[in-house]
């Protein structure tokens, strides 16, 4: 018997020669900016002055701007924080797991996903860093630093600490992971520019790159040593924001499903920013021959596998409170799904296990307009689970003297709002003064060289 083997469809559609991946990469970074690019820096860059407004008022007049309260002192602050560090996941996961598996079609989607995830890192750090209060003394005592008040010394044993470590460390790696992976494309911005001022800096900022064989086994080598590093970073970092809840006592939080559950979390949130990001940069920048059908509908495909598995660490949570015997852990789910915030515990459930299962059908994973909705309602989905998670397994404790309601104040939403702005300004700046996509990687994988 005889099996033809089927050819898949090219990565890279057009049929583009080396000539037309440079010139059309390049194309958005050498014209003046767009209508639709000035639009939306300009939105953005609104939102982001709202940010600096509303953390401006909260350093000036204090943490009771925002709406915690005795019970309830982890509230948006930590809900934002845990879902733009889930948002960063997707970067790292495509850039250096995906790298080591060889997976090809990572190359036109890794560079935005890389920029994606440090932008999402740096939305991340302000929250516990203005919940500290006090902001000059939080982030002098976070770091193990010699002091003047003794032998006072941060707690090895918190995970709150550990956080710092870790994230600290995904951040400095995922940066020089994308800096790296930008320097031979810097290197054309440079020596396609006319004026000596755009030549000046772009050389500086490619470091000399000249393009020698020995120059890019060198970068080979080191982004796989990279690619290395990163990968225990994308399991590690969620795992150990999620030992900030599953070390505790609070019923609710102390399980040991938290690790892969909030991986699996992060992976899925992060890949739907990634789909709500690019698919409207692929049609704004008319680079449809770049991320094609086939690129959208591979990370559809991973959207369902880790929302099946995050729903599956519903259903799992459930079991396990009821199977544990424990009043106060039954109680904490059986609150969560029809106590005062039941509205947000269906939300979550709609939006993170029904939803994604529609792209089982092909129709679904391969059009665009409908994977830009779905990805929007994925990353609903996945706020509405850190805010459940967080809130309904605090505002009911164990006495009922300590049950209190919340809800955020202007500030906060304000802050929650400006960190968008923060986010979508540095992409747009990203978009208009770096390449998207990866021009040196892609050009490896065309048919038509010449």
């Amino acid at each position: 018997m005889i099996h033809d083997s089927v050819i898949r469809p090219n990565l890279v559609t057009g049929d583009k020669t080396l000539h037309d991946v440079t010139t059309e990469i390049c194309r958005p970074i050498e014209n003046k900016p767009s209508m639709s690019w000035s639009i939306g820096f300009t939105i953005s860059f609104i939102f982001l002055g709202l940010l600096g407004l509303t953390l401006f008022i909260t350093e000036y007049t204090g943490i009771g701007t925002w709406g915690l309260n005795k019970s309830v002192q982890w509230g948006w602050d930590i809900t934002n924080f845990v879902f733009w560090v889930g948002i960063g996941h997707a970067g790292t996961l495509i850039s250096a797991i995906l790298l080591l598996f060889r997976q090809k079609w990572r190359m036109s989607i890794n560079r935005s996903a890389e920029a994606m995830t440090i932008f999402a890192v740096m939305c991340a750090a302000i929250f516990p860093f203005f919940h500290m209060g006090r902001l000059w003394v939080g982030i002098y005592w976070v770091f193990p630093l010699p002091n003047a008040f003794g032998s006072l010394w941060v707690n090895f044993h918190s995970p709150l600490l550990w956080d710092v470590f870790a994230i600290s460390t995904y951040f400095s790696v995922s940066l020089v992971f994308w800096y790296l992976g930008l320097i031979p494309d810097i290197a054309t911005v440079r020596d396609r520019a006319k004026t000596a001022g755009r030549k000046f800096w772009y050389n500086f900022f490619s470091m000399g790159w000249t393009g020698s064989v020995r120059t890019w086994n060198r970068y080979e080598v080191v982004s796989l040593i990279l690619a290395g590093i990163s990968t225990p970073l994308v399991l590690s970092v969620h795992t150990i924001v999620s030992m900030d809840f599953a070390t505790s006592v609070v019923p609710g939080w102390h399980t040991t499903i938290f690790p892969p559950y909030f991986v699996a979390g992060a992976i899925f949130s992060g890949f739907g920013m990634v789909l709500t990001l690019l698919v409207i940069a692929r049609k704004v920048m008319n680079y449809q021959d770049y991320i094609t059908i086939g690129h959208l509908e591979a990370m559809c495909k991973v959207v369902m596998l880790t929302g099946t598995m995050v729903g599956l660490a519903y259903i799992t949570e459930f079991f396990v409170a009821a199977y544990s015997g424990v009043e106060y852990e039954q109680y904490a789910f059986i609150n969560r799904a029809t106590g005062p915030y039941w509205w947000a515990y269906w939300s979550m459930m709609s939006c993170n296990l029904i939803a994604p299962q529609v792209f089982w059908f092909k129709w679904a994973r391969t059009t665009p307009w409908f994977i830009f909705m779905l990805s929007v309602v994925v990353n609903v989905g996945m706020w509405f689970e850190r805010f459940v998670i967080i809130v309904t397994s605090l505002h009911r404790e164990y006495l009922p003297s300590g049950w209190v309601m919340y809800s955020p104040t202007r500030i906060e939403i304000g802050i929650f709002l400006g960190t968008f702005g923060l986010f979508f300004t540095c992409f747009f700046l990203f978009s208009k003064f770096l390449p998207v996509i990866n021009m040196s990687e892609l050009k490896a994988i065309l048919k038509n060289r010449e």
